[in-house]
């Protein structure tokens, strides 16, 4: 059991606690209303408790990646006509640097993004 989760069961049996003693001391007139505060309470925990698994149990996915596949599919696509244009002009060395800059420029993006 976690520490927080100690601290929050002592609250709820501290409240619980109070409760009973208040229905106690006011009677059963005033029984109803303590008993819907307690129960709205207890509502309110477990939908707490509920979006906390929920948000821990969602799957992980980051901003950055969404935006890093049209880029690379974008790259590809101006890399063909710049390695044709690289590789009549400057033949193999003119093929690596524009290769080199694809790859320069798809990690400088990735890294960017974190």
């Amino acid at each position: 059991m976690l520490p927080g989760e100690m601290s929050e069961q002592q609250e709820f049996r501290h409240e619980l606690e109070a409760t009973l003693a208040a229905r106690e001391e006011m009677g059963e007139e005033l029984e109803p209303q303590l008993v819907d505060r307690f129960a709205d309470r207890i509502e309110q925990e477990i939908d707490r408790r509920a979006k906390e698994q929920a948000y821990r149990q969602r799957p992980r996915s980051r901003d950055h990646n969404a935006p890093t596949i049209p880029l690379a599919l974008g790259s590809l696509g101006l890399a063909i006509p710049l390695i044709g244009a690289a590789g009549g002009l400057a033949g193999v060395t003119g093929v690596i640097v524009v290769c080199i800059a694809i790859v320069l420029v798809n990690l400088l993006w990735v890294l960017g993004r974190r």
